[in-house]
């Protein structure tokens, strides 16, 4: 009954989550079972592109170590802020979360190779952590019971930790910038649905405002002096500027 339950419990995770995640530990279980080798896994440029082993352009995103503390570590991370940005900010965008799994990945890739990286799943936990937190600026976190600050300096957080477990913060490094250029066309659609909901001021009827020729002495009519506040972008536009960035 109990493995009834945790099944139901997963089958009830969101698919790309459930995906990943299944599929990680299945790879670990095996590199531990000694079915494969992590030489059969890790990134290596050479054999992806002279022998055509283009397996291990995924593999190398699916192995995070042997069990034991970093492991459990990285899974508690992918699987904790994957699921909720799966069914919080992508919620009913599953292609959309998708296309940020390819793209970043790719650029992990590109920028993996100029630092002879050979597993890049650390920096794939990093870049979901660091979305989460930009997309969650106002939620407050606690690190293990020992810090509680907000969102965006999670990651900041995590790579902090990581030093102090021994492990090179370049890993960790590019999952931030691999992010940044994925969502272009979203952040210019959010952007314009906030200003859509600013409220705007009031139109100026100039239909009252005397002429020139109206006026009974040779006044000139001098224009309204100018406001500090541009029309057509209030405080709230502003607020809607600033969460975006």
């Amino acid at each position: 009954m109990a493995w009834q339950g945790m099944a139901t419990e997963f089958l009830q995770v969101p698919a790309v989550t459930r995906t990943y995640t299944a599929a990680c530990v299945l790879t670990t279980a095996a590199v531990q079972l000694e079915l494969l080798s992590p030489f059969q896994l890790y990134f290596n440029p050479h054999l992806v592109f002279r022998k055509f082993q283009v397996w291990r352009l995924v593999t190398n995103f699916l192995f995070f170590g042997p069990l034991g503390f970093s492991f459990f570590f990285n899974m508690l991370f992918v699987f904790r802020y994957c699921r909720l940005l799966e069914e919080g900010s992508f919620r009913g965008r599953t292609a959309d979360f998708v296309f940020m799994f390819l793209f970043g990945g790719v650029l992990m890739i590109l920028l993996g190779l100029l630092g002879s990286l050979f597993f890049l799943g650390q920096a794939l936990t990093a870049m979901l952590v660091y979305v989460w937190s930009r997309r969650s600026p106002r939620v407050r976190v606690n690190f293990f019971g020992l810090l509680t600050f907000q969102a965006p300096f999670l990651p900041w957080a995590l790579m902090g930790f990581s030093m102090l477990l021994g492990n090179s913060i370049l890993v960790d490094l590019l999952g931030e910038p691999a992010v940044h250029p994925a969502f272009p066309k979203q952040v210019v659609r959010d952007l314009r649905v906030c200003l859509a909901r600013a409220p705007h001021p009031p139109a100026l009827d100039l239909s009252s405002v005397p002429t020139a020729s109206s006026c009974p002495h040779s006044y000139s009519v001098l224009p309204a002096p100018q406001t500090s506040q541009p029309i057509g972008f209030t405080s709230s536009g502003l607020t809607c500027l600033l969460m975006l960035v």
